[in-house]
């Protein structure tokens, strides 16, 4: 073994010893006091870490809060001025002569009084929706008294069908009646009388792409122009134009589908039991549907008003951007007696139409739907339509001179 002693000058051996023995002690002191200090530093950049994301979500917060405080202030505005439009434009139609005058009529139409807005207007809040609706008062369904309701002889393609008497409202005629179809055009009676109530005649309608964009029938509208709210009403009453119906339910409620919840609660409000609507052109659309009695009941209220019948009672109409608008109704100069109707088709609906005809006196109202060959059914309808009610007319004079 080697002797340390020797290769060392003898006063150094004792501090050699002394190192040997006191160094581990020393190296693990350090090292624990190394780590000690790293743990320290680390809690010291966890610390400033924690302190900063706290910091950053306190002011996140205040943005966030700041942001909806400032939504709400915003929709607070919109509110108490779509509520201030709907006020104005109840006093406008109050104290206009076109619609005092249907006060007196047999089946009172209060106006849909819809604020109309434009592109940058706010759309109608559904509060605001629901005070115009409750504005139109509830037209209470005739009795069917005055007639025993039978189907019309003969073999006709219609899936269902009504005949009204105007004047009663009593059941003439019918087959599956109250069975639900898929509308097509003829609920655009609903888009042109809304759009009469609400609009004035020189109010202009812009059209948006989506408008513009709806396929036929239609007018080919054109996004960069603007048309007279006359021209579009006449053009979804006379040549069907699904265009102009979606740019007339724009103007009037903001979007088609406001437009059409409008249409749906006017339906009802007008009397009518069974009809929901989705669209504003009668496209064919899922929930959307309506029944014979329906359109025949609601054909007839329109026609109480004066304007409404002006319009679809004729054979065509001229536009101030140059089209020639002519009546798809063409039992105006195909059956004796037709005052004014809609047709519609589509391959969901089948061929549906409703209108009102007179004769010596009386007048009814024909609604179809789901047939094959509407103009030969229309016919036999409206004929068989007048007999019956003579016959019935006959009938009661004779019990009442008994």
């Amino acid at each position: 073994m080697l002797d340390i002693r020797k290769g060392f000058p003898g006063f150094i051996v004792p501090y050699l010893l002394i190192a040997l023995f006191f160094t581990p002690a020393i190296s693990l002191a350090a090292t624990k006091s190394n780590q000690k200090l790293v743990g320290q530093s680390k809690a010291k950049v966890s610390s400033s870490a924690t302190k900063k994301k706290t910091s950053t979500t306190v002011v996140k917060a205040k943005k966030t809060n700041k942001k909806a405080t400032s939504k709400k202030s915003v929709a607070s505005s919109s509110a108490k001025k779509s509520k201030a439009q709907v006020s104005s434009r109840k006093r406008r139609v109050k104290a206009s002569p076109k619609h005092t005058q249907s006060v007196a009529r047999t089946i009172p139409v209060a106006p849909v009084v819809a604020p109309a807005v434009t592109r940058t207007e706010q759309p109608v809040s559904a509060s605001d929706m629901a005070e115009i609706v409750e504005a139109v008062p509830a037209v209470p369904l005739p009795s069917d008294g005055y007639f025993d309701p039978v189907q019309a002889p003969g073999k006709l393609s219609s899936r269902s069908y009504i005949v009204l008497d105007a004047d009663s409202g009593g059941t003439i005629l019918a087959k599956n009646p109250d069975v639900a179809r898929q509308p097509a055009s003829t609920i655009k009676i609903l888009t042109g009388m809304i759009a009469i109530k609400s609009l004035r005649d020189d109010d202009t309608v812009s059209v948006s792409k989506k408008a513009a964009s709806m396929p036929s029938s239609k007018v080919f509208l054109n996004p960069q122009k603007k048309y007279s709210a006359t021209d579009l009403i006449n053009s979804v009453l006379l040549a069907s134009a699904n265009d102009a119906s979606v740019a007339l339910a724009e103007r009037i409620a903001g979007s088609e589908s406001r437009f059409a919840k409008l249409m749906t609660y006017s339906a009802k409000k007008w009397g009518a039991r069974d009809t929901i609507c989705q669209t504003a052109s009668g496209l064919t659309a899922e929930g959307q549907h309506t029944t014979a009695r329906d359109l025949a009941h609601l054909f007839r209220v329109a026609m109480q008003d004066q304007e409404f019948a002006g319009r679809v009672g004729q054979r065509e109409a001229e536009t101030a951007f140059g089209k020639t608008l002519v009546n798809h109704n063409k039992a105006l100069w195909r059956v004796d007696g037709a005052i004014g109707g809609k047709t519609g088709f589509t391959n969901a609906a089948r061929q549906t139409y409703v209108g009102q005809f007179a004769r010596n006196g009386h007048t009814i109202v024909v609604a179809i739907m789901g047939s094959e060959t509407m103009w030969a059914d229309l016919r036999q309808l409206v004929d068989y339509g007048f007999k019956r009610k003579n016959e019935e007319m006959a009938r009661l004079r004779g019990k009442a001179a008994m």
